[in-house]
């Protein structure tokens, strides 16, 4: 098992690919703590996973909230002694009709950037009294590039994260703490299929794409084992497109 004796926090963890990242977690050894505002549909992960043998728990989390972020991770250390791994994929649709708008700006930032930040805040204290640890932050290929139909916030926010990402790479290194980013394109996932509902723009967003299709919310999971995993224990500060070559245009 790649993740044996590991824990590990996983945000926006009760659908997509937060939620295929949980289970795959658990199915490769780790114990997970599974974090959403969507209480439901996270103990129906945690159940998933109870039910193939994993352990897990839920915990509501809003990323937004440090609050919040103290008490999870308060949590994570009373129910499972340790925390190992962050992969943090809680966020918020790039998708909005006022490319201008200023609410949905100050939106992106505070959830897809300020959340990934006090998600690193709150566990490397842990990481660097264990000597080591492995944080993911989710970005996306609008955090490379810049896109024609997403709020321009979006980009913005995934581009901080990218760099927030290596910023803390080099920082920690000496912690024995790795963080790198990964940087999925287009997915089948609720918040794609808003940005997707017009056929021209699915048909743009796909004829960009090498392989001509979408992707699936597994191969996101297994970019982020591979890199929450010891096997990439020489890895630190990269940006990792799971994207179908999108990026290779």
């Amino acid at each position: 098992m790649r993740l044996k004796d590991k824990v590990a926090i996983v945000t926006g963890a009760a659908w997509g690919m937060g939620a295929s990242t949980a289970e795959l977690f658990a199915a490769e050894g780790a114990c997970v703590m599974v974090t959403d505002i969507l209480d439901a549909e996270g103990t129906d992960v945690v159940a998933r996973i109870s039910d193939s043998g994993g352990q897990a728990r839920f915990l509501t989390l809003d990323v937004t909230n440090d609050t919040g972020w103290a008490s999870v991770v308060g949590e994570t250390i009373s129910t499972f002694g340790q925390i190992d791994i962050l992969v943090n994929n809680a966020g918020v649709s790039g998708s909005h009709p006022d490319l201008l708008n200023t609410q949905t700006w100050d939106e992106q930032m505070d959830v897809n950037a300020r959340g990934v930040f006090l998600g690193m805040q709150a566990v490397i204290p842990q990481m660097q009294k264990a000597g080591a640890g492995s944080i993911v932050n989710i970005s996306s290929i609008s955090g490379i590039v810049g896109q024609s139909f997403v709020h321009m916030g979006y980009n913005a926010a995934k581009g901080a994260v990218r760099m927030a990402t290596k910023a803390a790479a080099v920082q920690f290194a000496p912690d024995g703490i790795r963080v790198n980013s990964v940087h999925p394109g287009l997915m089948p996932a609720m918040r794609t299929s808003k940005m997707t509902a017009d056929p021209k723009v699915r048909e743009k967003m796909l004829s960009a794409v090498p392989f001509g299709r979408v992707g699936r919310v597994e191969e996101v999971a297994y970019a982020n084992l591979f890199l929450a995993s010891d096997e990439s224990s020489y890895i630190t500060g990269i940006e990792m497109p799971v994207d179908g070559g999108f990026l290779a245009m």
